[in-house]
């Protein structure tokens, strides 16, 4: 059956998560909003997290129910993989894009450490970026072409860049806000 156009404007929508890696440095932040349909929600969700002791940052987009789980799923691997994020991305990728269950989840990560900067999407992806700099959610485009720029044309850190490309987005996309956290390796 089909849905009405109401049901699809009542989709939840949220958020814009960016990394940036600039002089040894790893910055990951996102923004707060929450969007259902055409009114806010909530305007300080927090979307960053630690993992790994600490050494692992993670962002995501999407249903975060479904985030939370594979949040969860993303720790066991980190675990598992004795903290390597790589090898942990590309098993949580495999794993979601076999099992049933998780491959109706609707949620993107960007992780980060000291080394790699990935994106995890539900089709099996695992992307590193060749310039450092990954974003996702619905303002994802706008924080990563201003996020460019500063690259290009500033010497502006990463965890300020990070901060400025987000404000950029939060201060265009309707479904993202400029209430944001940032936290940086």
């Amino acid at each position: 059956m089909a849905k009405n156009r109401r049901d699809m404007d009542q989709r939840i929508r949220s958020t814009t998560i960016l990394t940036v890696r600039r002089d040894g440095k790893v910055a990951l932040g996102g923004d707060g909003q929450v969007t259902l349909g055409d009114a806010i929600v909530k305007s300080d969700a927090k979307k960053v997290r630690r993992l790994g002791d600490g050494k692992v940052l993670v962002g995501f987009a999407g249903s975060a129910a479904d985030a939370f789980a594979l949040l969860e799923r993303f720790e066991s691997k980190l675990e598992q993989f004795k903290g390597s994020t790589r090898r942990a991305a590309i098993e949580l990728a495999k794993e979601w894009r076999t099992d049933r269950a998780l491959r109706r989840l609707e949620s993107m990560l960007l992780v980060a450490d000291a080394e790699v900067s990935l994106m995890i999407g539900g089709s099996g992806d695992v992307i590193e970026p060749t310039d450092g700099i990954l974003a996702i959610g619905s303002g994802g485009s706008l924080a990563l072409a201003a996020a460019r720029a500063l690259v290009a044309h500033s010497t502006l850190p990463a965890k300020r860049i990070v901060e400025e490309s987000l404000r950029i987005a939060g201060a265009i996309n309707i479904y993202a806000n400029q209430n944001i956290v940032v936290d940086e390796l």
